[in-house]
């Protein structure tokens, strides 16, 4: 793949220019529309985007920019402990944990890219300045890790995807950016949160008529520190929390996508969003470490539908995805078996990632962008053990209940993706008023098509 030049003309538009013009713009060169009013066939071949191009986007989406400023009350109860990563990113994320990862996948290739807490300290002011420098390919080739040799995506058929996508997703020379959600860190750190004893919520199982999920020795009303009084306003379900969480994590995702799309006007690219939303498809394809169940088990059917599900023959088994390997390193990791013996130690990992030896509020060596980080990291305070002990007690509960970690979705989840090429400007000449592309477009269309001529026939 070609490289493309080290540093990309990014300053030539002003942040207003690129939201006013932003556009899901969706055919490249090569593409062909197959019917209907817009039905077009390009007479170019399809080109790849460059190695330098695919850094921008990839640095867009989540490159390090420095240290969070975490600038909360860390006094006693003043929630600034709910805090598990100091690094910052070009997207927010909740609680500094960096839930999004990011696949991308084309014709050369498929990669991860690999996210600050999967990266060793030392490394992280590093990629600040290189960022700092635009140096963003250098970055790129430093945080990709290779899935596989050349473009991995699920089924196009519905509903692995959507019939509006068909035409178009991955499509020679395409590019495909592939967020994955990973919830059990914020799980787990949010239960740190919500269980402790300021905020002292009580949470019930919907599944199992409303009975406590696994917290009845640390209720209030039998001498506990959780409210478990319904007249409070503390009582919470599993689904409810689960909910929670899946959205947080969502709309971190959401920012990767808004990201990308500006840096793709940006660039002069076309591109969009695209439907992911399936629990398997692509952790499947992308070989993801799958575990399964029947489906009554899945969605937390009781006996008798269990029972009338199984005589009927259709309780088939769903697969899920628990974590990602290549090569013998374990590259995504939740905070759940099978990768922690139980999830109390998942529960205890997650809170020595924070306040452990080497945890970020316990160790030096993570940096932060305080002016005298010795003087504030060891006046954060812990996490008392008896919010430890319910976190543990309600983790349990529902592994030991339901057999997985989340109970209603997976570790891991797909919603959107985002698809980038180069545009083909004669279909929207043929079809669109003028002005619906930039100067940076046509510009962009100008270059392919001259070595698109010098390309030698497909």
């Amino acid at each position: 793949m070609n490289p493309g030049p080290s540093r990309l003309p990014l300053e030539q538009k002003s942040f207003l220019d690129l939201l006013r013009s932003r556009r899901s713009r969706r055919f490249s060169l090569g593409m062909r529309m197959p019917g209907g009013p817009l039905a077009y066939q390009s007479r170019y071949q399809s080109a790849p985007l460059s190695e330098s191009e695919i850094a921008a986007l990839v640095f867009a989406a989540g490159g390090v920019t420095g240290h969070a400023l975490a600038d909360l009350c860390f006094a006693p109860g003043g929630g600034g402990n709910i805090m598990a990563g100091l690094v910052g990113r070009t997207i927010a994320s909740g609680d500094g944990l960096q839930t999004v990862a990011l696949v991308l996948t084309n014709d050369e290739g498929t990669w991860l890219i690999r996210r600050p807490r999967e990266l060793p300290p030392a490394m992280i002011p590093e990629l600040v300045e290189l960022g700092r420098q635009g140096n963003f390919l250098e970055i790129y080739h430093r945080l990709r890790v290779r899935l596989a040799p050349g473009r991995v995506a699920p089924p196009s058929t519905p509903l692995f995807n959507i019939n509006a996508n068909a035409w178009s997703a991955n499509a020679p020379g395409t590019t495909y950016f592939l967020p994955v959600n990973d919830l059990t860190f914020m799980y787990v750190n949010g239960l740190l949160e919500i269980l402790n004893e300021q905020t002292n919520a009580f949470i019930l199982d919907e599944r199992n008529l409303f009975q406590p999920a696994g917290l009845a020795g640390f209720a209030r009303s039998r001498g506990g520190h959780l409210c478990d009084d319904p007249h409070q306003g503390r009582v919470v379900t599993i689904r409810q929390v689960e909910q929670f969480v899946s959205e947080f994590v969502t709309a971190e995702q959401g920012m990767v996508m808004q990201n990308l799309g500006l840096m793709a006007e940006a660039l002069g690219l076309g591109g969009y969003p695209n439907f992911a939303n399936h629990e398997f498809a692509w952790f499947q394809a992308l070989g993801f470490r799958l575990q399964q169940m029947p489906a009554s088990a899945y969605v937390g059917a009781g006996w008798l539908p269990k029972l009338a599900m199984r005589l009927l023959k259709r309780d088939p088994v769903i697969p899920y995805p628990v974590g990602l390997e290549r090569d013998g390193e374990v590259l995504l990791q939740p905070f759940c078996p099978p990768y922690f013996k139980s999830m109390t130690a998942a529960v205890h990992a997650v809170v020595a990632a924070k306040f452990g030896p080497g945890g970020i509020f316990r160790s030096a060596g993570h940096g932060s962008a305080w002016d005298r980080p010795a003087e504030v990291t060891p006046q954060v305070p812990g996490v008392s053990a008896a919010t430890v002990a319910a976190v543990c007690a309600y983790c349990e509960y529902v592994w030991q209940r339901y057999g997985r970690f989340p109970v209603h979705m997976p570790p891991y989840r797909t919603v959107l993706g985002f698809q980038a090429g180069h545009l083909d400007a004669e279909f929207y000449d043929r079809f669109y008023q003028p002005g619906v592309l930039t100067e940076a477009h046509r510009q962009d269309f100008q270059e392919q098509v001259r070595a698109n001529a010098a390309r030698p026939p497909a």
